[in-house]
């Protein structure tokens, strides 16, 4: 990554980079995301190389020995690497997948090791990534700063929506970690992301909060901001990464497909929730259980 200091960028805005420096980060979750879509291929019957379970179980052996390191996290952060709570629960996501894929689909491998992660990572996030004070799972460990990505710990399974810890998050993350009803992915002010500036609402927590808002019962609540997130897409049906509510535009990268997997992820649980209320309605016996759309990046 380089900057370019000699070129303004968008309505004068600066630094202009090229490149990126998060190609150089460390970034666990990155494991569990790419264990989750191989298990969503599996469950779908979507037909897979031959070597790509060589490569997950390669994967898991690398994961084993890196997941209790700090990271610079899902969010790329600039300054010092933390014990991030979503990276962690991406750990679980992995060795969670893999061993389903034992369980469920037949596939080799020391299951039982893999178990024993698991569970290892479970107790630990739930120790050290839920603070009684803040009500809410943190940021990183020792930290009382929120983060957004907590949001996807039902998403991915770790923990049911109605789980009080989770109850709890989800209200803490409306009172605290909202601008005019929309989700901030952290509070740059009280979470050091190494970036200079002010941040717009992060479009795709807005969608994972309205998922959470459907888990835990609360339908109403959850069609109604997707409807109002709906609103904000261009009009060709586009939404960037982030949103400014007071000035009513759209900010940065556009379009952002982590905002478009979002609201795939959200119309599909909202559509699904309402088509399982009608028992009536036969449902098709090759269809996958009946979980959340997991989030993909």
């Amino acid at each position: 990554e380089r900057e370019i200091g000699w070129l303004p960028g968008y309505e004068g805005s600066a630094p202009v980079r090229i490149g990126n420096a998060a190609a150089g980060q460390f970034q666990i979750d990155a494991f569990g995301w790419i264990l989750d879509t191989m298990h969503q291929a599996r469950t779908f019957k979507l037909d897979l190389r031959e070597d790509s379970w060589a490569l997950e179980t390669a994967l898991l052996k690398q994961l084993e020995r890196v997941w209790r390191e700090p990271d610079e996290g899902i969010w790329e952060v600039r300054g010092e690497p933390r014990h991030f709570v979503h990276s962690k629960v991406m750990a679980w996501v992995a060795f969670d997948r893999a061993v389903r894929a034992v369980e469920e689909f037949g596939q080799p491998g020391p299951v039982e090791r893999w178990r024993a992660l698991r569970d290892e990572i479970h107790a630990e996030v739930c120790a050290r990534g839920y603070d009684e004070q803040v009500g809410a799972f943190v940021q990183s460990y020792g930290d009382d700063a929120l983060d957004a990505s907590v949001l996807l710990i039902p998403l991915v399974g770790f923990l049911p929506a109605e789980d009080p810890r989770m109850v709890s998050t989800v209200a803490a993350i409306q009172d605290r970690l909202t601008r005019g009803g929309l989700v901030l992915r952290y509070d740059p002010k009280q979470a050091d992301d190494g970036l200079a500036g002010e941040e717009g609402v992060f479009l795709a927590c807005s969608f994972w909060l309205a998922d959470n808002l459907l888990l835990q019962g609360r339908r109403a609540e959850a069609q109604a901001l997707f409807e109002r997130l709906l609103k904000l897409c261009n009009d060709v049906g586009l939404l960037a990464e982030e949103y400014e509510p007071k000035a009513g535009r759209q900010l940065g990268n556009f379009p952002q497909a982590f905002s478009h997997f979002a609201i795939i992820d959200t119309a599909f649980n909202l559509a699904r929730q309402k088509s399982a209320a009608r028992p009536e309605e036969p449902r098709d016996s090759e269809s996958a259980p009946d979980e959340p759309a997991d989030q993909q990046a």
